[in-house]
């Protein structure tokens, strides 16, 4: 199935005076429908789905109701006589000159966002429908691959629900977030094939490989029948997985591994349990917020929501991190600023907004009460902002206390998630009961590279000797001082890094519950003090791919 923009057959004319109340019209019509479909899209959208997707819903929405483009598209209407699909895609292509003269990496990213915003609009002006998910030809039974210019993350909600087996797009980036949410959701994806939704016809049988990064078009039989036998394969080993979920994790030399579980919200816990997770690494609250607008969420429901995810861990051990905000995780009616990547965010905005902060920590305290709690604060950069998120704890459960309401005992943790905070690791062990890298942003801030930015998305590498030195460095120091290191992000849950990372002395591994098996599959065949001088050569080498791809010692079977 191919989807082509909108946008690339827009109705161009002039319109008269009389005519210009009427576009006016159209338009302000189109924005309320596409407003009430994504704010639809974030009430309704189901537990199953990995939360990154709210967060880009989200950033749509704010996108949809700015007014430099309202105000931009209005002029080309009243002033340039447009009629309105005309003046919206004048305006985008003013805006896309705009966006790639950026210097900044997220700003640049916007671009591909306003984009699909314009598209939906488009799609309310014309008064069409999205395009079916009508299989092609007459075989009702054959799989759907998706083939678009861009997917957006209402599109994702969308043809999931037509069980679509994988998608191609032409422009994106494999470290992006549809490309990672495709992922986590099990789907097969190859992003950035340019010229893709072009180049193949609606009826083609289609051959994705997104393992590869292969798409073929029309393959031979003989081609086909490979790629068949190779599909059975893997959903056997999948299916051979499952009795893993009741085996602890532990490597042959006997050093125990925890696998830890992300979620985003309550109903995320049977995933995890179904995995076998041994407890949360990270619960994801900002999720609790989005598309709310004012109506932030207050301490009785958040309550509800920590309590839920407490008790229905069964005793086993919850981290819950406190809300991140900013950059790709926007709140309604909180400006970005001029560089979100690095402006108020996370722990910051938590320490700018101290009301709504000690609003959520009385909500963790008091169901740190039914179970085993860990608070893990974002973004940590400093001790400064270390000592006022502890006290602030502290203030918390005093005015807990003061209302005569029990709070439970809490481990205290920070996120490493910029190089100052791997380079404070020894201070930050002092001040803190337990630390987890963030591998995502930490490779992000450390190499400056927007993941999101295909243009230099080829750059994001996590076996960047950098990268491995602070992430060795922050395991070293919390071996020393006894205290526990986890790590979370794409590192954590890619089956292919998990001998170096046991090799580096990673002993707590965090991900989302679908890569769990693959990963303790991996830990169940490796002898961890074997992969130690592997490892050590990885970390010490300045060409660290050269080494890890000459192969690691040989997992036992």
């Amino acid at each position: 199935m191919v989807v082509q923009s909108k946008s690339s057959g827009v109705p161009r004319r002039q319109i008269s005076d009389d005519e210009v109340p009427e576009e006016l019209k159209r338009l302000g019509q189109a924005r309320d429908a596409l407003a009430q479909e994504l704010q639809g899209l974030l009430r309704t959208m189901p537990r199953d789905v990995p939360a990154e997707l709210a967060a880009m819903i989200d950033v749509h929405l704010q996108l949809l109701q700015d007014e430099a483009l309202q105000d931009a598209v209005t002029v080309w209407i009243t002033q340039h006589h447009y009629n309105a699909e005309w003046a919206l895609t004048t305006q985008m292509d003013l805006f896309a000159r705009q966006f790639d003269a950026m210097s900044d990496a997220y700003l640049r990213e916007r671009k591909g966002d306003l984009h699909q915003v314009v598209d939906r609009l488009l799609h309310h002006l014309g008064g069409l429908p999205l395009t079916s998910m009508a299989r092609p030809g007459s075989n009702d039974d054959a799989p759907r691959i998706l083939v678009a210019h861009d997917l957006s993350p209402a599109d994702m909600l969308r043809y999931r629900e037509g069980a679509f087996a994988g998608f191609v797009t032409d422009v994106g980036a494999a470290t992006s977030h549809t490309a990672i949410v495709a992922r986590s959701m099990g789907i097969p994806a190859v992003v950035a094939a340019r010229g893709a939704s072009e180049l193949v016809p609606p009826d083609a049988w289609i051959i994705l490989d997104g393992d590869a990064g292969l798409v073929l078009i029309d393959p031979p039989a003989q081609v086909r029948a490979q790629y068949q036998a190779r599909q059975l394969e893997l959903a056997r080993h999948a299916e051979g997985l499952k009795y893993l979920a009741v085996v602890p994790a532990s490597t042959r030399d006997g050093q125990a591994v925890q696998l830890l579980a992300n979620i985003e919200s309550p109903q995320d816990v049977a995933a995890a349990m179904h995995a076998g997770a041994a407890g949360v690494g990270l619960f994801r609250t900002e999720f609790l917020f989005m598309g709310r607008g004012s109506d932030l969420p207050g301490e009785e429901e958040q309550y509800a929501a920590y309590r839920a995810v407490v008790e229905g861990m069964k005793g086993l051990p919850v981290t819950i991190r406190t809300i991140d905000v900013g950059a790709d995780k926007p709140l309604d009616g909180i400006r970005p600023g001029v560089n979100p990547a690095l402006g108020l965010r996370a722990i910051r905005w938590s320490l700018s907004d101290l009301p709504m902060f000690r609003t959520q920590l009385r909500a963790l305290l008091r169901a740190a009460v039914h179970g085993p709690v860990g608070v893990l604060f974002p973004m940590m950069g400093n001790l400064d902002e270390a000592r006022q998120a502890c006290a602030q704890v502290d203030l918390a459960r005093d005015e807990l206390a003061a209302q005569g309401m029990l709070a439970g005992t809490v481990r205290l943790g920070a996120m490493v998630e910029v190089p100052a905070a791997a380079l404070l690791v020894e201070d930050f062990l002092q001040q803190f009961d337990f630390l987890s890298i963030g591998t995502n942003d930490l490779i992000q801030y450390t190499l400056a590279i927007d993941r999101s930015d295909e243009t230099v998305a080829h750059l994001y590498d996590p076996l960047h000797p950098a990268v491995l030195r602070l992430i060795a460095m922050v395991l070293t120091a919390g071996e020393q001082c006894g205290k526990e290191v986890s790590l979370c992000g794409e590192m954590a849950g890619d089956a292919s890094l998990t001998r170096l990372l046991l090799g580096m002395g990673l002993r707590h591994f965090s991900m989302q519950p679908t890569s769990i098996p693959r990963v303790k599959q991996q830990i169940l065949q490796s002898d961890a003090a074997g992969l130690k001088a592997w490892a050590d050569q990885v970390v010490r080498s300045p060409t660290p791919r050269s080494v890890w791809n000459s192969g690691s010692p040989k997992l036992h079977n």
